[in-house]
């Protein structure tokens, strides 16, 4: 059983910590609100229907998404720890760098997933066989916004 003593001088230097970080903010990171194709379509359902697949439609599940979630989330806790020092504890700043970091993540997952392959005829129609890279809307719309 672990003894903590000097709880009076822990709850001081927390509260001190707190008051640094007095203003809180949210990170988002994917497809904002405001990212649509030029036909008006959301890019987050496009990719949603990407990640998860659509199989109504023979569209397999190519989870970029949920596999950079998955490797990539064990980093940013520690991550955005570094930042808040680094930054002074400014909550906004040190989010703007995380964001444009997870950014970057999810723009390599896009362009590192080739599987399942694509079919015969969408290569023939797309002319390459990359998955997930049509016309490069998606990937140049991933995004990030911080709020306070």
């Amino acid at each position: 059983m672990a003894v903590i003593r000097g709880g009076q001088k822990l709850e001081q230097a927390l509260a001190r910590l707190g008051a640094k970080v007095a203003k809180p903010a949210t990170l988002r990171v994917g497809f904002l609100d405001t990212a649509k194709y030029p036909d008006g379509t959301p890019v987050a359902m496009i990719a949603a229907i990407q990640d998860f697949g659509a199989p109504k439609v023979n569209i397999p599940p190519r989870p970029f998404f949920r596999n950079m979630i998955r490797s990539k989330q064990k980093e940013w806790a520690p991550a955005i720890a570094n930042l808040l020092q680094g930054n002074g504890f400014d909550a906004v700043a040190a989010l703007n760098k995380a964001g444009q970091a997870i950014a970057g993540q999810l723009r390599q997952s896009i362009q590192d997933t080739n599987a399942p392959p694509l079919k015969p005829a969408t290569i023939a129609r797309k002319g390459f066989a990359k998955p997930l890279v049509d016309t490069g809307h998606m990937l140049n719309s991933v995004d990030y916004e911080v709020t306070s």
